[in-house]
């Protein structure tokens, strides 16, 4: 197993969670495991979904970690951008220092 270097961080729109996860599942040999948790966009380029988005300002968006090499997060980045082009899923990259398990 690569020793992971970097977290992959990817947010995007919540109608596409099952579509995200369903990738990262089809592909375990980039990606062991993820976390991904609900969060709000907010500012001048968030997309509106609804009227309940439009009326409060706040994109519903879900927000997906990766602790990864970064040679596949890299990998991870093209089957998303060639699978599922959006300006609505946002991306960065990130270096981690250091990742263990406490046992």
């Amino acid at each position: 197993m690569k020793q992971p270097d970097c977290c992959l961080t990817i947010v995007f729109p919540k109608g596409l969670e099952d579509h995200m996860i369903d990738h990262l599942l089809e592909h375990p040999e980039l990606a062991s495991g993820f976390t991904t948790y609900e969060v709000e966009g907010h500012g001048q380029v968030a997309v509106y979904h609804s009227v309940n988005e439009q009326v409060r300002g706040r994109a519903h968006r879900v927000k997906m970690e990766v602790v990864m090499d970064h040679e596949d997060a890299q990998t991870l980045i093209a089957h998303f951008k060639e699978s599922l082009p959006s300006r609505e899923i946002a991306y960065w990259i990130a270096p981690i220092n250091e990742f263990g398990r406490f046992a």
